[in-house]
Formats: structure tokens, C-alpha cells, sequence
């Protein structure tokens, strides 16, 4: 098999991409209904679809602005519309939903955390994007830089290039089985998703370093920029880590 894999079905070529990321969104929602049917929900059934809408909103409208932020254009025409709504990156919508999650909240004055549901499925959802992401080769921006490392590898343009998608598949397991470990201790609701963000921005803003970014702000991506935000929205809960380390 070659990188991009792009298999001929009856004559036409198959966006494998496109065909794993309609996957993952299937998988993780059945998976979250069966968490949350096989687990006691304190939210009721309205809020709880509020807070799904929210999170939707969110995550679609944070996916594209922060995609087209990677590279910006500075050009004001159609295209530029076209890009805004093809792009789109997982950083943004896992942001974005966040954000449409508080507003959502706040609207139907839901005080309880709801995070810790979505925990799971999301890490499923973005283990099988990501398969597509390294199946797509150069033709997703979710390759590395050119490298001379052992694991580098040829995505499509003939160099040997850091497989970003595989170092974060084998992230997100490690991620998975380490919060399903801690998910037995008696954490306080709305704990789980808190570790789960700040594990995974972390780890996205350093891995950030190998891709070949073309935009920066004081040194940085806007991707690592939005990682810092992140960590800092979550300030509380990381020193509050620190503290329990000590």
C-alpha cells in the first residue's frame, strides 16, 4: 500500500479521508449514547440536549476559524469564503465546542459539569480521523517536517517526513487507557474532561514543532497559541495537579 492511499471503487476514487472522518463522528456518537445509557446522567434529557447543541455550534464554527488561521489568507474574495468552509482542524472544534458548551450552560443556567461523557468518544472519534490523516499522506496537513529520523517516513512527495498522525495514534491510546485507569479513582465531576484537554493540547503544542508551519506569532502557530489558551483557560486545575504531585 502507498501513501496516499487512494483506492478505485467501480472506477471512481475513494476519499478514504472523508469516508473515516463520517465514521468517526458515527462510532463516537453511538459510543457516547451507550456511555450514557450504561451510566447514571445527573443532567436531565433537555439540558443535556442543549449542551450537545452548543457543543455542535461551537465545534463547527471553531473548526473553520481556526484552520483558516493556520494560514491565513490575506486575500477578500470567494475563494476565500470556499477555504473558510472546507478547512476546518480538530484543535478548533474541541475549543469551540468548549466554548459552545459554557454559552449553552449559561443560557439554560445548567451548573453541573458535562464534560466527562464526551471524554471517551472523543478520543475514539479522533483515533479514526487521525487513521485517515496518515492514510491521506501530503494531501492533509497532518504531516512532519522532513527528517532523518528512523521513523521518518515517505507520505507522498518522496521525502522522509515525521508521521505526525502515527505519533498521535499512538498518543491517543496510551491517553485513552490512562484516563480509563484514572476514571476508577473517585474524581470530582468534570475532573475527567479537564485532564483529557489539557493532556491532548499539551501534547499538540509540542508536537506543533515538527510540523512545517508557514505562519507565526512570536514564534508560535496559531495552533500552539490556542494550545496556550487552553492550558491557561484550565490554570486552576493544572496547579491544583502540581500541588497533588507534591
Amino acid at each position: 500500500m502507498t501513501i496516499p492511499f487512494e483506492p478505485i471503487f467501480f472506477g471512481h476514487e475513494i476519499n478514504i479521508h472523508l469516508i473515516l472522518e463520517y465514521l468517526a463522528f458515527f462510532i463516537a456518537f453511538r459510543y457516547y449514547v451507550f456511555l450514557r445509557k450504561s451510566s447514571t446522567d445527573v443532567i436531565p434529557n433537555s439540558n443535556r440536549l442543549s449542551i450537545i447543541l452548543g457543543a455542535a455550534i461551537g465545534a463547527l464554527i471553531g473548526s473553520r476559524i481556526v484552520a483558516i488561521l493556520e494560514n491565513p489568507i490575506f486575500t477578500f474574495d470567494i475563494s476565500v469564503l470556499i477555504t473558510l468552509l472546507n478547512s476546518k482542524t480538530i484543535m478548533g472544534g474541541l475549543f469551540g465546542g468548549l466554548l459552545g458548551v459554557e454559552i449553552a450552560k449559561t443560557i439554560i443556567n445548567e451548573k453541573r459539569s458535562s464534560g466527562d461523557l464526551f471524554v471517551f468518544p472523543i478520543i475514539v472519534g479522533i483515533f479514526i480521523g487521525r487513521i485517515g490523516c496518515f492514510l491521506s499522506g501530503t494531501n492533509e496537513f497532518t504531516y512532519g517536517k522532513t527528517t532523518t529520523f528512523f521513523l521518518g517516513m515517505n507520505l507522498g512527495d518522496r521525502l522522509n517526513r515525521h508521521p505526525i498522525a502515527l505519533y498521535e495514534l499512538v498518543f491517543l491510546l496510551l491517553l485513552f487507557l490512562f484516563l480509563w485507569k484514572l476514571k476508577r479513582r473517585d474524581l470530582k465531576n468534570g475532573l475527567l474532561f479537564q485532564y483529557f484537554m489539557i493532556c491532548y493540547f499539551a501534547f499538540r503544542f509540542f508536537i506543533e514543532f515538527l510540523k512545517p508551519n508557514v505562519f507565526f506569532i512570536v514564534g508560535l502557530s496559531s495552533i500552539q497559541i490556542l494550545c496556550l489558551i487552553c492550558l491557561l483557560y484550565y490554570n486552576k486545575t493544572i496547579i491544583n495537579l502540581f500541588k497533588n504531585a507534591r
